[in-house]
């Protein structure tokens, strides 16, 4: 079975046994995270969502993503900035969709 299901303003495309990265969420490692906004599941769409259809998940780690550099400059005007950033993710292995 697969599925459609929203989280962190993305969709993600998921089978059981798949292991994806989200946005970060506050749930402990180990344990389960249940996502109810199912927009697809079984070749059945849902006007948003799917009814009575939830995705199961296990959190499996949190973590940070590799460093990207942001810079910022104005021509002519001797103004440079750089900054970095790493986004924090969770990583999941999804459990049951039904």
């Amino acid at each position: 079975m697969k599925a459609v299901f929203e989280t962190g303003g993305k969709q993600y495309y998921v089978a059981e046994g798949d292991v994806i990265y989200v946005e970060k969420l506050d749930a402990e490692v180990g344990s389960d995270v249940t996502f109810d906004k199912v927009l697809f599941a079984n070749g059945v769409a849902g006007c948003p969502y799917v009814d009575k259809v939830s995705v199961v998940c296990t959190v499996e780690k949190h973590g940070k993503n590799k460093k990207i550099k942001v810079f910022k400059y104005r021509p002519k005007k001797k103004f440079r900035k750089t900054q970095g950033h790493r986004q924090p993710y969770t990583k999941l292995v999804v459990k049951k969709i039904g």
